[in-house]
C-alpha cells in the first residue's frame, strides 16, 4: 500500500465567473513509497437558483464585496481544516471526507462552510489522482471509467440567470444523433451559433446571461422553444432526430408559498408589453372611442398555475416540442405535486429533481420510496464533498435513476465536474453555452478525456 501524506493545505479567496469571491484550495501530499511531492488545487463554484436544503455556502457578511467575501472560510481551511488533515493519508477520501465532517458537526456545514470543505476535498482527491499519475476520472471512476456524458447545452437563459422575460431558467438542447461527444458537442455549437444570427435579424438581444445562453426578451417557453426549433433547423438538423431538448424550470423560484401558486412574472411582463403594443395600434387607428385611455384596454391579469396545471401545461410542450427532460418542474417542497407530475409524465420524459434532492441521499433515499422523479442532478457544492455526492451518484444509479453532473450559475476555471462525470459513467452533463471560458474549460476537458480513451471511449445519446 502506497500511502500519501498530507503535508500542507492552503486556501485563498479568488473570484468566480460573475465577479464574486469563492474558495481556492491547494493540497500537497507526499509519497510514503518514493517521496514524491505532488500538488492538487481546486476552486469552488457557487449557485443563483440555490435550494434551501443545499450545504451553508460560508459568506462573511461583511463590508468588503458586499458582503459576499470568504475570508472566514478561507480562514477555517487554513487553520482548522489544516490542523486536521496534516499527516493524514490523502489516498483516503472516505476518511478524509469524514474527518472534515465530523470536524464541522453541523447537518449543513454550517460551522466550517460547505464551501472550505469542497474545495479541500476536491483538492485532495486532485493531489492523490497526480501522486498516482493518474488522470483525475481514473482515479475516482477506476479501469471501468469509459462513458462520455451527452452534453446538455444551455443557449438560453431565464429565470435568476438573465434580466429579461422568459421565466424557466434553462434551455437546453441534446445531440441525440450524435456518435461521439466531439461531434455532439460540434453540433451544439452550431445550432448556437446559428441562434445568435436568427436573434439578431429578428432585432432580439444576443447578450447571455450567467451561463453563456443568449438571453433575450420572449412572451414564454413556447415563444423560445420555436426559436430554438429555427436554429436547429438552420443548422442543418432535424428537432426529434438529430436534437432534443431540456428544460430547467427551477419552479422554485416561481413558486409562492403563501398561496400554494406558481407566479410568471416575466409572461405577464411580456403580455402586458404585447397587448401595450396592440393596443397602441389600434388606438393609433381609431379603433377605440374617444376617451378610452391605454390602461383600461391592456389591464393583463398575472399569469399564476398551480401544481396541477403546470403538469398540464408541460404536457401541451411535450406534444409540441421533442422535450426529453425537465429538471425542477415543480418546488423542493411540493412533494404531492411531485409524486402527480412523476405519474402523469415519469413514462414519457426524463424528470430530474435539483432543488428537490440537493445531492443529499437522504433527500434522494426519500424521493426514491415515494417514486418521485427518475433523475438527479449532481452538484458536488450542494452536499459539500466528493464521497458524499459520489454516494448520491451509486443510490441512484442502483435506484434506475438517471444522473446528470451539474456546473452552478457562478463557476470557475475548474474542470473537476468533467472527469466526475466519465469517473461515474453518469451519461449527461449541464455546463452551460460554448462561449463562456468557465463553460468551455469542462467542454475542452472532455475532448481529451475522449481523445485519451481512445476505444474505449463510448458516447450514447439515445437511451
Amino acid at each position: 500500500m502506497v500511502t500519501l501524506e498530507i503535508t500542507d493545505v492552503h486556501a485563498m479567496e479568488i473570484l468566480d465567473s460573475r465577479g464574486n469571491p469563492t474558495v481556492e484550495v491547494s493540497v500537497t501530499v507526499q509519497s510514503g513509497k518514493s517521496g514524491k511531492v505532488c500538488e492538487g488545487r481546486a476552486a469552488v463554484p457557487s449557485g443563483a437558483s440555490t435550494g434551501k436544503f443545499e450545504a451553508v455556502e460560508l459568506r462573511d457578511c461583511a463590508d468588503r464585496y458586499y458582503g459576499l467575501g470568504t475570508q472566514k472560510a478561507v480562514g477555517n481551511v487554513n487553520q482548522k481544516i489544516r490542523a486536521a488533515l496534516l499527516g493524514k493519508d490523502a489516498a483516503k477520501q472516505m476518511e478524509i471526507d469524514r474527518i472534515m465532517l465530523e470536524l464541522d458537526g453541523t447537518d449543513n456545514k454550517g460551522n466550517l462552510g460547505a464551501n472550505a470543505i469542497l474545495g479541500t476535498s476536491m483538492a485532495v482527491a486532485k493531489a492523490a489522482a497526480a501522486a498516482f499519475e493518474m488522470p483525475l476520472y481514473r482515479y475516482l471512476g477506476g479501469t471501468y471509467a469509459h462513458e462520455l456524458p451527452v452534453p446538455m447545452m444551455n443557449i438560453l437563459n431565464g429565470g435568476k440567470h438573465a434580466e429579461n422575460t422568459v421565466d424557466f431558467q434553462e434551455f437546453m438542447i441534446m445531440p441525440v444523433s450524435a456518435a461521439t461527444f466531439c461531434e455532439g458537442l460540434r453540433m451544439c455549437a452550431e445550432v448556437y451559433h446559428n441562434l445568435k444570427q436568427i436573434l439578431a435579424k429578428k432585432g432580439l438581444s444576443t447578450g447571455v446571461g450567467d451561463e453563456g445562453g443568449f438571453a433575450p426578451n420572449l412572451r414564454d417557453a413556447r415563444d423560445v422553444l420555436d426559436q430554438i426549433m429555427e436554429a436547429v433547423r438552420a443548422a442543418g438538423y432535424k428537432p426529434g432526430e438529430d436534437f432534443s431538448f431540456a428544460l430547467d424550470v427551477a419552479s422554485s423560484e416561481l413558486y409562492d408559498e403563501t398561496d400554494g401558486m406558481y407566479h410568471f412574472p416575466g409572461e405577464t411582463r411580456a403580455r402586458e408589453q404585447q397587448n401595450v403594443a396592440g393596443t397602441s395600434n389600434a388606438i393609433a387607428e381609431g379603433a377605440y372611442e374617444a376617451g378610452v385611455t391605454q390602461n383600461e384596454v391592456t389591464d393583463t391579469k398575472e399569469v399564476i398555475r398551480d401544481a396541477a396545471e403546470m403538469v398540464s401545461y408541460y404536457e401541451q410542450l411535450l406534444a409540441d416540442y421533442p422535450i426529453c427532460s425537465i429538471e425542477d418542474g415543480l418546488a423542493e417542497d411540493d412533494w404531492e405535486g411531485w409524486k402527480m407530475m412523476t405519474e402523469r409524465l415519469g413514462s414519457k420524459v426524463q424528470l430530474v429533481g435539483d432543488d428537490l434532492f440537493v445531492t443529499n441521499p437522504k433527500r434522494l433515499e426519500a424521493g426514491i420510496k415515494l417514486s418521485v422523479a427518475n433523475a438527479i442532478l449532481v452538484k458536488v457544492n450542494q452536499i459539500g464533498t466528493v464521497s458524499e455526492a459520489m454516494a448520491a451518484i451509486e443510490m441512484a444509479q442502483k435506484a434506475g435513476y438517471k444522473t446528470v453532473i451539474s456546473h452552478r450559475s457562478g463557476e470557475t476555471e475548474d474542470t473537476f465536474i468533467a472527469d466526475l462525470a466519465v469517473a461515474v459513467n453518469a451519461g449527461q452533463i449541464k455546463t452551460g453555452a460554448p462561449c463562456r471560458s468557465e463553460r468551455v474549460a469542462k467542454y475542452n476537458q472532455l475532448l481529451r478525456i475522449e481523445e485519451s480513451l481512445g476505444r474505449a471511449a463510448t458516447f450514447s445519446a439515445k437511451k
